[in-house]
């Protein structure tokens, strides 16, 4: 959500990043409801004033005054009834569209409708070369009795899935391998809810625009989250936070749930596009400082990087376009790492500034060194999400005998083993 007095003065801005993000939003509609909102602020404000006035003259009069004041009254109640339910009609239909007005994004952003026009920023690593015909990752577990597709999908549904064996203990230790290093760059370790309420889901942007993606549980006014981020935005909501305690830098650990759409096919095969994964989440709630939140931009993508790096997975950095980004972002980083099985990169992590656009819409703020409250600037990326980080690793390990290597860095989790 953008401020409105921004919205006023630079209207243009709004409405070309409306146009290059490929949104449905009238922002002449919401200029028209923001100056009717404050024309009938004014009106009620009067209004209210006047009918204190008369109420004080009221206690002085005579009682011929009083039988005109008490007529008056009445008219002016009616009036301040009308203007209240205009002024709140006209209100919540504002609102509704500030919810959808987007963050203006950093000039470097590719320009593009869709993810045809994001752009490959660098290339780390090399795909690996077989001396033999290589598994899909869904074979290649099948044959090992590391998962069960078809009794997931018997209790669950399509894309679902049952790990078994070595690849519960491999998803272990990927897990304890991204938060050990989180831990050591000081993230505090947070297990939020899943579970959350239609607020958190607000304050994040997840809704209005995306809640046919959202699973709900109508009975109990609560819905299951598609990641940490939503509950860590909630987390501060309503607060004003002192400055000395930013950034707030958390690691935060939940499983997640998403109502995935679109036509089955090899990219939705297995463990790559599925309804529930599990999650850490790396998140930063900052100073409402530009270059504050470029730093940690640079902070987060560069862990999850590392972390790639470190299992030895190749990976593409993309620049990520302005009709692929999503309404909230300011700037976001794809990270896609290679899949033998499709012979392509395909996205493993997100990184992405939002400066308060998510603050305003949870009222997250902070108190600045010279006793100004302010919204504070967020950010967030993947630390590792698997299972689709599962599916990367099996594939780009497994040795001829459909076995596959432990990469050096997870093998202080699995007991010492080299290979599973």
């Amino acid at each position: 959500m953008l401020d409105r007095r921004f919205i006023r003065e630079h209207p243009e801005a709004v409405k070309a990043a409306v146009r290059v993000k490929g949104l449905d939003l009238d922002v002449d509609e919401l200029l028209h409801l923001d100056s009717e909102g404050r024309k009938l602020q004014h009106e009620l404000d009067q209004a209210q004033a006047r009918r204190k006035s008369s109420a004080r003259e009221y206690a002085r009069a005579d009682e011929a005054r009083r039988a005109q004041l008490l007529s008056e009254h009445a008219e002016l109640d009616a009036q301040l009834r009308a203007l209240r339910e205009q002024l709140a009609e006209t209100n919540e239909k504002l609102q509704a569209l500030l919810l959808l007005t987007p963050m203006i994004p950093w000039a470097g952003a590719p320009v593009g409708p869709d993810e045809s026009a994001n752009v490959v920023i660098r290339t780390v690593g090399t795909p690996p070369e077989f001396g033999f015909r290589p598994l899909d990752h869904v074979e290649l577990l099948e044959r090992r009795g590391w998962a069960d597709f078809a009794r997931a999908r018997k209790i669950a549904g399509e894309r679902a899935y049952a790990l078994e064996s070595d690849l519960v203990l491999l998803e272990r230790a990927v897990h304890s391998y991204a938060i050990d290093a989180l831990v050591a760059g000081d993230f505090m370790l947070v297990s939020v809810p899943s579970l959350v309420k239609n607020g958190p889901l607000t304050g994040s942007g997840q809704f209005p625009a995306h809640r046919e993606e959202t699973y709900a549980l109508p009975a109990d006014d609560l819905y299951l989250a598609g990641t940490s981020e939503v509950g860590l935005v909630g987390f501060h909501s309503g607060e004003i936070l002192d400055h000395r305690s930013l950034p707030i830098t958390y690691a935060g650990i939940s499983p997640c749930f998403r109502r995935e759409a679109g036509s089955a096919g090899r990219d939705v095969r297995g463990l790559l596009r599925v309804h529930q994964f599990e999650k850490v989440e790396q998140f930063v709630i900052c100073a409402a400082e530009d270059a504050e939140s470029d730093r940690w931009h640079e902070r987060l993508l560069g862990t999850a990087e590392e972390l790639l790096a470190g299992l030895g997975l190749a990976y593409q950095v993309v620049e990520v376009c302005t009709g692929d980004m999503g309404a909230g972002k300011y700037r976001m980083n794809d990270i896609n790492t290679w899949m033998p099985s499709l012979g392509a990169y395909r996205e493993t992590h997100s990184c992405s500034s939002l400066h308060d656009w998510q603050a305003r819409r949870a009222n997250v703020r902070y108190r600045d060194a010279d006793g100004t409250v302010r919204f504070a600037y967020t950010l967030n990326n993947t630390a590792i999400a698997t299972p689709r980080i599962l599916a990367a690793l099996v594939e780009n390990f497994q040795t001829s005998q459909a076995q596959v290597q432990v990469p050096p860095v997870l093998q202080p989790y699995l007991g010492g083993r080299s290979l599973l």
